[in-house]
């Protein structure tokens, strides 16, 4: 007897109906032929369509639902033309810090992770500020919420230096202190120090703590309107010298708009040789990494979420057909086949981004799944409705731990 089987499901790029078998929560047998043996349960796709679950690589988790706590000026500044603000945002938002709390940040955490497993999203990478103002206070936060949402929402918790670590003294040990108590990534955001030298001091003592730590990293690089940023550059270089390959992933990477094509060129050659993949949330922000170039390039990409109602931006959903809906407008990914590319790019290519183990629609992989109320991608993309059901870790979520 299995535990779980899916009767009459389409799938991406095959022809015809199939049917998915699920026992002790791993995908036993995928086949067009008729499965005899019996289930506990069985859920007839209906011909919808039937993929891997959604993996988001990119939330800012301890600041969801802080919109209203704010003003109009980090989003103005964020947004303006060219993104020559970006830093001033950071500076203004950083004021929302001043007042953390974990009786109110949790609660909105569960929130958030509740949308994540009714959208079936159900890994993600989740940043958490680490600095003088923030302190550990939102770290906690996301650790215990890691620990509660085990087995339905998978998160990996990054220790992030949002305000820098030359410019914010003390916030070194406090990652250190965060990775102590179990932060699962090493996080990153060079381009806000104010020198080159700064910069490339910020992600060498991020990977001395990487390292140390035996840790993947993240940081966000060059996210501002300057083609003159080079942090991209400098964390896969690293990378490479420390034969860290795969270990890296770089976030926004928006001044990759304004590179000239001969350095793109080049930094798309050190990506590859890194095995480092870049996260772009075009939504959040009127500049975004040459997401359709990087592809042509070989390079790895996918598409994250970011925010949810904060000071960077004032929607979210931890849905990620919204946030795919959302790039194939601004990306111009418009054609079936591009659809079909951004249906990876949040689903096999973030797990292969934040080296998710045996993940996919395949026979002996892990059993994350989704059954869509959607008969294609297209559709899926169209309506960006939540699913029929999900399977987390072989199981099916009951709408109760959905939200």
């Amino acid at each position: 007897m299995y535990d779980i089987l899916i009767k009459n499901a389409q799938l991406r790029r095959k022809t015809g109906l199939w049917n998915i078998a699920i026992e002790k929560g791993i995908i036993q047998k995928i086949t067009k032929q008729p499965i005899r043996a019996k289930a506990a349960k069985t859920i007839d796709a209906a011909g919808n369509l039937v993929t891997e679950s959604y993996v988001n690589t990119h939330l800012h988790l301890c600041k969801v639902y802080t919109l209203e706590m704010m003003d109009a000026k980090a989003l103005n500044a964020y947004h303006g033309e060219g993104m020559g603000g970006a830093m001033t945002a950071i500076e203004l938002a950083a004021r929302v810090k001043a007042n953390y709390n974990e009786k109110w940040i949790l609660p909105n955490v569960r929130k958030a992770l509740k949308l994540a497993a009714l959208n079936g999203n159900l890994h993600i990478r989740a940043f958490a500020d680490v600095d003088s103002k923030a302190k550990l206070i939102g770290l906690k936060a996301l650790l215990k919420a890691r620990d509660e949402f085990k087995g339905v929402v998978d998160v990996q918790v990054v220790a992030f230096p949002q305000d820098g670590i030359v410019r914010e003294p003390g916030t070194l040990d406090l990652i250190k202190e965060a990775m102590d108590l179990g932060a699962d990534v090493v996080g990153g955001i060079p381009w806000i120090e104010f020198t080159e030298k700064d910069e490339q001091t910020h992600v060498d003592e991020m990977m001395k703590l990487a390292i140390a730590y035996d840790a993947d990293i993240s940081m966000l690089v060059d996210d501002a309107g300057d083609p003159t940023l080079k942090t991209l550059e400098m964390l896969a270089v690293r990378t490479i010298e420390e034969g860290r390959i795969g270990r890296s992933l770089a976030h926004h990477a928006r001044a990759m708009a304004l590179y000239p094509t001969p350095y793109f060129k080049k930094i798309s050659a050190l990506m590859k040789q890194a095995g480092m993949g870049v996260v772009s949330d075009p939504h959040t922000g009127p500049l975004h990494a040459r997401v359709k170039e990087l592809l042509a390039e070989g390079n790895l990409v996918c598409i994250g979420q970011d925010d949810i109602s904060d000071a960077y931006y004032p929607y979210g959903r931890n849905n990620m057909l919204e946030v795919a809906f959302l790039a194939s407008h601004l990306l111009w990914m418009t054609t079936f086949p591009e659809m079909e590319t951004l249906y990876d790019l949040i689903t096999v290519n973030p797990a292969k981004g934040i080296n998710l183990p045996k993940f996919g629609l395949k026979e002996k992989n892990n059993a994350n799944l989704v059954v869509l109320d959607a008969k294609n991608v297209c559709d899926a993309f169209r309506y960006h409705k939540a699913p029929l059901h999900v399977i987390s870790h072989g199981k099916l979520l009951k709408p109760g731990r959905m939200g």
